[in-house]
């Protein structure tokens, strides 16, 4: 048994909106007292997380004053400071308001769509003086119920000018942020643009300044739409966009139940973080999830402690698989090498395609080849189940 306690290599974090989460549904009221700000960062520094997020509006109020923002602000840093936090990540509040019940970015209205950009400005600012590096954007109302209100082609175009005016406000200011993108495919509107992690790597590259640009996919959001966290991932690691991300769990189909970290799917969590591990990902693993709403203020610690333990259980696993003789005979069998073929497709010629049409390929044999899929995935559930 190894040392399971929060490793603060790993960055781990969470949004005040999650331990402080009160337990409030869609269909039931609150069941425990919502925490004042200096205690969600208290609790934080008691389980050992690296480092606490927050939306604007989690700390400060909509309609404060400068004078209560500055009061806040000066609380917020003295919590961070006493309990060894940093913020990560910083994001706004499009979502809550009913200024923005039809969409921030993408409204009709273009004035709502100025209020949008307005808040975030100054909500960029409260990150910037918090020490965020990443800024984070989830379209919340960004959707719509019936095509008939609103035009996706123009939508997309409202975003994306946001976006760019946002970037070079970042410029100005010297914050230096990392923009990410934060994907789902519907919740709260029954239909979300950007819907999955693919959308906004595509959107990416048409902005102005897609190099300070990157995402931050969601285990639940994902499994909402039936899709394979680890592979929206590994799309991202392949192009160099993964700047954060948000781990939780979900029942595949389900509406978003943020549960704690593996608590549902554990063999998908168990390929995620080998992946993060393997291709040494280093930015913040921030944990939005929230505690069951039986939960009291010492079971949300818990919840809190048991997505940083399970993520580093699962680290412990990876590296077990990765060095697991039997294992790895099995996945260099299965990945058969031939140098000279790999370099002949690896970058097309005239003369490369001709020696490939002429190269003697035998499909019956190429079919033939053992693929011993079952015994190598049966093996990862051993060690998955602690039993190898």
């Amino acid at each position: 048994m190894g040392n399971y306690d929060p490793d603060p290599k790993m960055k781990f974090t969470f949004g005040l909106w999650t331990v402080g989460n009160p337990g409030r549904d869609p269909f039931g009221e609150p069941t425990r007292d919502k925490l004042p700000l200096a205690k969600i960062l208290d609790m934080l520094g008691e389980v050992k997380a690296y480092g606490v997020n927050l939306h604007d509006n989690d700390a400060f109020p909509i309609d404060a004053s400068e004078k209560e923002k500055a009061e806040i602000m000066k609380e917020f840093k003295k919590g961070m400071k006493d309990n060894g936090l940093v913020c990560a990540m910083a994001t706004t509040n499009l979502f809550t308001d009913p200024v923005f019940k039809d969409g921030a970015f993408t409204s009709n209205n273009a004035q709502v769509r100025a209020y949008a950009i307005q808040k975030t400005m100054r909500s960029m600012d409260i990150g910037a003086e918090l020490g965020a590096k990443i800024y984070d954007f989830w379209g919340g109302r960004e959707g719509i119920e019936s095509d008939a209100t609103k035009n996706p082609v123009d939508a997309v175009k409202r975003f994306r000018e946001a976006i760019n005016f946002l970037c070079e406000y970042s410029i100005e200011q010297g914050y230096n942020y990392k923009f990410v993108f934060e994907a789902k495919p519907n919740e709260p509107r029954g239909h979300m643009y950007f819907a999955v992690t693919g959308s906004y790597l595509a959107f990416i590259q048409t902005l102005d300044h897609p190099e300070m640009c990157g995402v931050n996919p969601e285990v639940a959001h994902e499994h909402m739409a039936g899709l394979n966290f680890v592979h929206q991932v590994a799309a991202a690691i392949e192009v160099g966009k993964l700047f954060h991300i948000d781990l939780n769990d979900q029942e595949f189909g389900r509406y978003d139940q943020d549960f704690r970290f593996g608590s549902a799917n554990l063999k998908h969590a168990f390929f995620l973080v080998k992946l993060l591990e393997d291709y040494k990902y280093n930015g913040p693993r921030h944990f939005d999830a929230h505690a069951y709403r039986q939960s009291n203020y010492d079971d949300v610690k818990e919840f809190a402690k048991g997505c940083m333990r399970t993520y580093m259980i699962l680290k412990e696993k990876a590296a077990h698989w990765n060095n697991d003789a039997e294992i790895q005979g099995m996945v260099k069998l299965i990945n058969v090498k031939d140098a000279g073929l790999e370099k002949l497709t690896k970058k097309f010629s005239k003369a490369s395609a001709q020696k490939l049409l002429a190269t003697p390929l035998s499909r019956s044999q190429l079919a033939s080849a053992p693929l011993p899929y079952e015994k190598l995935d049966q093996l990862t559930m051993e060690i998955i189940m602690g039993v190898r």
